[in-house]
């Protein structure tokens, strides 16, 4: 079964949080926060919502940053899915990669 979203509505799949911090220290269950980083897997088509015109900004595998109670959640196939408006993104989280390529190239001289 698939899930396809109507109007600015966005499918997303949360990503599992970390287990260990960067210093090594292993958390339990109950420590984590519950995580904002999310998968995008589906996206609406946009459109006229509420009298108002809009264009979807987000992409299937995209990752991205969710308010902490946004969304409804389901369960399809066993695996648990959140349905959301494009409105409560927060932002799209870019990989350092990406970044570096949107960065213009800085030439350095050696000032005598």
């Amino acid at each position: 079964m698939t899930i396809r979203p109507l109007a600015d509505r966005v499918v997303i799949k949360m990503v599992e949080a970390e287990e260990t911090t960067k210093s090594g220290i292993i958390l339990t269950a109950s420590a984590q926060e519950k995580p904002s980083v999310a998968e995008i897997v589906a996206v609406g088509p946009g459109g006229m919502v509420d009298g108002k015109e809009i264009t979807m900004n987000v992409k299937v595998g995209e990752r991205v940053l969710v308010r902490k109670y946004a969304g409804n959640e389901v369960k399809v196939d066993g695996v648990e899915y959140s349905i959301l408006r494009q409105s409560d993104i927060l932002a799209v989280v870019e990989t350092d990669s990406k970044a570096s390529e949107k960065k213009p190239a800085v030439k350095k001289t050696a000032k005598n």
